[in-house]
This record gives structure tokens, C-alpha cells and sequence, in this order.
């Protein structure tokens, strides 16, 4: 027997694609389209957002049975930033740069609707090992379309992956700049980052027609 049964495998899998938090359920567009200028960027707050949602789903199903419903949210809210302020510091710690270039956005992780969506729809009602899961392939479905997001916005935008030149120098007009090329400036711009999210959905819909939605 496997370590993951079918279901524990969907928990992982679902959010990946067909139930994608960004793009099935719009949930978390914000960070979607103000951090994502740069890869490395995406990448932080992919991580950032595992470790809030996986381990807080945990605490949350921990405490499931002994949080008095009326005041749920507010232990949620104390949970997540808890998480959050734990993040923050070791970013601080660890890449100050980074933590400044990401600024107020980690401190957002608080209002993230998939982290409370999850907090409400799957923690309070489940074991801390399928919460656990839970937690991991939302945040991992939140991570893939930030990371292509931030992966074409930052190519096209300033030549460059994770900060390395891809396409060549645009000052000594190497590469694909020899031959023309110019950066695009406006994929650096927010309103690109939702234009590429919607090219996604876009495409995302045009290969499942079951994730149309009826009129």
C-alpha cells in the first residue's frame, strides 16, 4: 500500500489543474499580479504560501474540535499571522534584499482568500494529515501559475531569467538584441501579469471544455 491512497493523491493533484485556486476559483489574484514582475520573486512567495497554508491547515485541524464557532475566524487570522511574522523574519534574516523587492506583500499573506478558503472549506472538517495535503496542493497550484507568470513577465520584460541574461546584452546589442529585439516594457506592468492570467485560463479552458462554465 502506498504511501498516498487515491484521495490523498487528488488533494495534491486537483488544485494543479482542474481546481486551480487562481484560475478555477479565483482566489489569490493580488499577489498574482504584483509581485510576479520578477521570477525570483514568484518563487519566495510560492514557498512563503506553502509554509502558511500546509502547516496552518495543520494547527487549524488540530484545534478543529475545541475552537468555539463564533470566533473561528479570529483564531484563524491569529494562526496565519503568526505564520506569516515567522516568514517575514527569516526573509528578513536570510534575503533582506528579496524581503524588501516583496515588501508589504508578504505581510498580505493575511488576507490571502486561499489560505482562509482553505481554513474554512477543508481544515475545520478534516484530520491534520489530509489538511496537510490540502494545504500543499493549493499552494502548490497557487505556486505553478505565479512561477509562469513571473516566468514570462521577467523574460520578456528585462531580457532575463532569475535575475541571469537569457536573450543577450541590450546595451552591447548581443543576442537577440543584435538582430533588433527590444525589451516590453509593459510586461513589467501589473495589468500584464492579468493579461498572462487570463492566456492561461484561456488556454487552460480551451483544452477541458468541462471547466466552461455554462450561461
Amino acid at each position: 500500500m502506498g504511501l498516498l491512497s487515491k484521495k490523498d493523491t487528488k488533494l495534491i493533484t486537483d488544485p494543479l489543474a482542474d481546481n486551480n485556486p487562481i484560475t478555477i476559483q479565483v482566489l489569490g489574484i493580488c499577489s498574482a499580479l504584483a509581485i510576479t514582475a520578477e521570477l525570483k520573486a514568484s518563487i519566495v512567495m510560492s514557498i512563503s504560501v506553502m509554509f502558511v497554508l500546509g502547516l496552518g491547515n495543520v494547527v487549524i485541524s488540530l484545534m478543529r474540535n475545541i475552537i468555539p464557532s463564533k470566533i473561528r475566524i479570529i483564531v484563524q487570522l491569529t494562526v496565519v499571522a503568526a505564520l506569516v511574522i515567522i516568514v517575514d523574519q527569516v526573509l528578513k534574516a536570510f534575503a533582506y534584499e528579496l524581503s524588501k523587492t516583496l515588501s508589504v506583500f508578504v505581510g498580505l499573506i493575511i488576507t490571502n482568500c486561499i489560505i482562509m478558503g482553505r481554513f474554512e472549506a477543508f481544515a475545520l472538517a478534516n484530520g491534520p494529515w489530509k489538511s496537510f495535503l490540502d494545504g500543499i496542493g493549493n499552494s502548490l497550484g497557487y505556486a505553478v501559475i505565479l512561477i509562469i507568470v513571473g516566468f514570462f513577465r521577467e523574460l520578456l520584460g528585462s531580457g532575463t531569467l532569475l535575475g541571469f541574461p537569457v536573450l543577450g546584452d541590450p546595451i552591447a546589442k548581443t543576442g537577440l538584441y543584435a538582430i533588433g529585439y527590444e525589451n516590453n516594457g509593459f510586461m513589467l506592468l501589473s495589468p500584464m501579469a492579468l493579461i498572462v492570467v487570463g492566456i492561461i485560463i484561456w488556454v487552460q479552458r480551451t483544452r477541458n471544455k468541462a471547466l466552461v462554465e455554462d450561461h
